[in-house]
């Protein structure tokens, strides 16, 4: 488990850190590359096709995408709106990210599960975390200071633990302590969690709507 940890601790503490270089070029298209588009869906609608038995029969059916309805926002004035749509534009934008996160996450953590002992585990690990910092640390340059801030809260929500108490857990409360004060020269918090019922509940609904394809 405490790879996990170690993982999460370096992809968010990169994303935390700002830095001021545009010059870095990906050899491929990674989501922070693309294009927001606010008029069309960042996720495409899954539909999958099964079989269930029913009885002695077989049936066929299609399950679909969840769909949320909820009542249309209400903006007091223009400031709340422009508001409202920079956080659809910066989720659209860092959600796909986040996933990829959680993604490389279980990834590794799996692949860690197959070698035989400790030592060829960190070896992997010094390997991974070397990538990551190569890979990772351009990528998060081109991000907004309110992105970079936003991307430490959904990697919460997509893997359920913040970055201190990842970094914590594997470097120890007293570094934790450094990141989190070095973090903090920036307007981000390392103990940042994600509450979707409360001071997130605006956000979590526009994640849901954007996972589901409705945004």
């Amino acid at each position: 488990m405490r790879y996990r940890f170690f993982l999460l601790s370096i992809l968010v503490f990169i994303a935390t850190v700002p830095t001021f270089s545009q010059n870095d070029k990906d050899e491929h298209i990674n989501p922070e590359d693309l294009e927001v588009d606010m008029d069309n869906p960042t996720f495409e609608p899954k539909v999958r096709v099964g079989k269930a038995l029913l009885g002695k029969d077989s049936v066929q059916y299609v399950e679909l995408n969840n769909v949320y309805v909820f009542p249309a926002p209400i903006f007091k004035n223009a400031e709340e709106r422009a508001a409202y749509n920079r956080l659809v534009y910066n989720v659209k934008k860092v959600l796909p990210i986040a996933k990829e996160v959680n993604r490389i996450i279980i990834e590794t953590y799996e692949y860690l599960q197959t070698l035989p002992n400790k030592k060829a585990k960190d070896e992997h690990m010094k390997r991974v975390e070397v990538s990551i910092k190569k890979e990772y640390t351009p990528r998060m340059k081109k991000l907004t200071y309110a992105q970079g801030k936003l991307l430490i809260k959904l990697v919460y929500r997509e893997c359920n633990s913040s970055a201190y108490g990842a970094i914590k857990a594997f470097l120890g409360p007293i570094r934790a302590g450094f990141y989190q004060a070095f973090a903090a020269l920036f307007g981000a918090s390392l103990t940042k969690k994600y509450d979707p019922n409360g001071v997130d509940r605006l956000t979590e609904r526009i994640v849901l709507q954007v996972e589901s394809g409705e945004l």
